[in-house]
This record gives C-alpha cells, structure tokens and sequence, in this order.
C-alpha cells in the first residue's frame, strides 16, 4: 500500500516575480471578527452561527501561558478559532460572545501555488513597514489578507505598489525576473 498522497494537478503560479507583478488586490465590504469558542461548542450538528456564515474555522490546542507569555507546557481545552462576519457575531452573542480585529478581507486575486515561497512574506512585509497589521490566510486558489478596517484602504494602495515594482523590475530584466524584490 503506497502513503502517497494524492496530488490534484500542478494547481497555481509558483515564480515570485510572476505571482508580485500580476497581483489584483481586491477590498471586500464586509467587516470581519476573529472569534474563538471551546472546541467541544463546535460540533457539526450544532454549529454556533450557520455553516454559511463562517469564513474560515481552525481548530487549534489552547496553551496555558505564565509570565511575559512564556508557554507553560501545559495545553488546556483546545479551542477552535472562526473568521465571521460582524454582524453575524453580533446576531449570535450567546454563542459567539468573544470576538476581536474588525477587519476587511482582501482577496489576492493571483493563482498563487500552495507551494510558492515567498508571497505572503513579501506581502506582510510591505505592510509590516506601513505599520500596517495582517492576518494572511492561504486558500486553495487564493490568499486573504484580513488588515483593520480603518487601514483597509491604505493596504490595498500598499499591495499596488508592490505590484507596480515587481512590474517594473521584470520588464527590466527582459521579462526574465530574478527573484529579488529588493525586500
């Protein structure tokens, strides 16, 4: 019995310089929440808000934390992590009472490979430099950026910039691109 996993076609771009100079960046309307809730209040048939209202759900062990945020080792009850909207966390404050971040989701709209390296680094480094927080989640054709509200705009004129420059440096190196963003 063979442990190969299973491999669906050679799915998305892989060549940073291709992936930076074909970024279209686009702004969502809605505003989003990080919410957590107890791993067991996550059961299939008895979701917290509907299925249709979830972004994005990780489930992920909770660990016990000391002084200065140092990991105790210990693992307390794990958690499981959901991207909703706000106004469905609002509808749902019985289920969904702890939630943070509002934010607004940008859509990288390349075909990026799960298994290009670099992309979100370059991304979340740009914004890094504005000052700009990120929480990026890879998908299976896309990436996300998930940035606050009120600095959603100037991320997206950010992630233009770095399209622009990666443009540049390709048309001129002939279109043959050597990697380096200059990051």
């Amino acid at each position: 019995m063979s442990n190969d996993v299973p491999v669906v076609g050679g799915h998305g771009e892989t060549s940073l310089p291709r992936l930076l100079s074909s970024l279209r960046a686009t702004l969502h309307p809605e505003t989003y929440v990080f919410a957590t809730i107890p791993a067991e209040e996550f059961q299939i048939n008895d979701l917290p808000v509907p299925l249709d209202q979830i972004c994005l759900f990780f489930r992920e062990p909770r660990q016990q934390h000391g002084e200065a945020g140092a990991t105790t080792g210990k693992v307390q009850t794990d958690t499981v992590t959901l991207i909703v909207r706000l106004e469905t966390a609002r509808a749902h404050p019985r289920r969904l009472a702890e939630y943070t971040y509002p934010c607004r989701m940008i859509t990288c709209a390349v075909h990026s490979s799960l298994e290009a390296v670099g992309f979100m680094a370059v991304l979340a480094a740009r914004l890094a430099q504005r000052g700009v927080s990120v929480n990026p989640v890879s998908a299976f054709y896309h990436d996300h950026l998930f940035v606050p509200v009120e600095r959603a705009d100037e991320a997206v004129a950010v992630l233009a910039e770095v399209r622009e420059e990666a443009v540049r440096e390709l048309q001129g190196e002939g279109g043959r691109g050597s990697g380096n963003q200059g990051f």
